[in-house]
């Protein structure tokens, strides 16, 4: 059987509201983060993913109780991410209500932390996510930044997918910084190059202008797509999403 094409909406959570810019800077206020998760539950969305934009401690009570009135009010699955650093830090948004947990910066920075996680919540809990440029300092010419994409690390983002999953990531999330934000559609190159290097499926992100830009990064290798400032300010719906998807011939629920 055949698993259906996810259509995800990202919420960017800055201080309790949602927020999108173009590459992650000159952020503009997007609503309140539990009516628009209402909102995309009642269209059809198949999940939901909170990242945490500034993930400063003084925003980490907001956050959890925004996971909390969200979880609350929808009935599907929810994936938080921003900050998080520690297994504690896992147990702490599942008990607020989330279903997986995205890790970026605290994992490259000490790689054992997904294993920890893992091992303690199950590899199904765990999103690793990646933000990633292009660049020649790579053998791959992609290359994984952290702090929102702010920083470079030298780490071929290839070989951290792999890696990443060898460790226990049951999931990528894979941003291009090039592309987010520029609604010039997604990095299809990036997305082939980490389908073929792993097996857990593969959200892709960044860079969806248009209903035609989804299939292609479903041919290119991803699971699943995941969009934000398209939905939030109204330019496409979950359904022309899906639409699109299931007349290229790729299922959907």
């Amino acid at each position: 059987m055949t698993v259906a094409v996810r259509v995800i909406p990202c919420l960017d959570v800055d201080a309790g509201r949602v927020v999108k810019g173009v590459r992650f800077r000159d952020l503009r206020d997007a609503g309140d983060p539990v009516e628009l998760a209402a909102r995309y539950d009642a269209a059809g969305a198949d999940e939901l993913t909170f990242l945490d934009v500034t993930a400063s401690a003084d925003d980490r009570a907001t956050m959890h109780e925004v996971v909390r009135r969200t979880a609350g009010s929808v009935f599907i699955p929810l994936t938080v991410g921003g900050g998080v650093r520690t297994v504690d830090d896992v147990d702490a948004l599942l008990r607020a209500g989330a279903d997986k947990v995205s890790v970026n910066t605290a994992a490259v920075a000490r790689p054992e932390l997904i294993a920890e996680i893992a091992d303690r919540f199950g590899r199904q809990v765990l999103v690793l996510s990646l933000d990633v440029r292009r660049s020649p300092a790579t053998a791959s010419g992609f290359e994984v930044t952290t702090h929102g994409g702010r920083r470079g690390t030298g780490l071929d983002a290839i070989e951290w997918a792999r890696r990443g999953e060898q460790l226990g990531a049951g999931e990528m999330l894979l941003n291009s910084m090039d592309a987010d934000g520029t609604r010039a559609g997604f990095d299809l190159a990036l997305i082939g190059a980490v389908r073929a290097a792993a097996s857990v499926p593969v959200i892709a992100s960044g860079g969806a202008g248009a209903v035609a830009d989804f299939p292609p990064a479903v041919d290119a290798g991803a699971d699943a797509v995941l969009a934000a400032s398209v939905f939030h300010f109204g330019a496409l719906s979950i359904r022309e999403v899906k639409d699109a998807l299931a007349h290229a011939g790729h299922p959907v629920r």
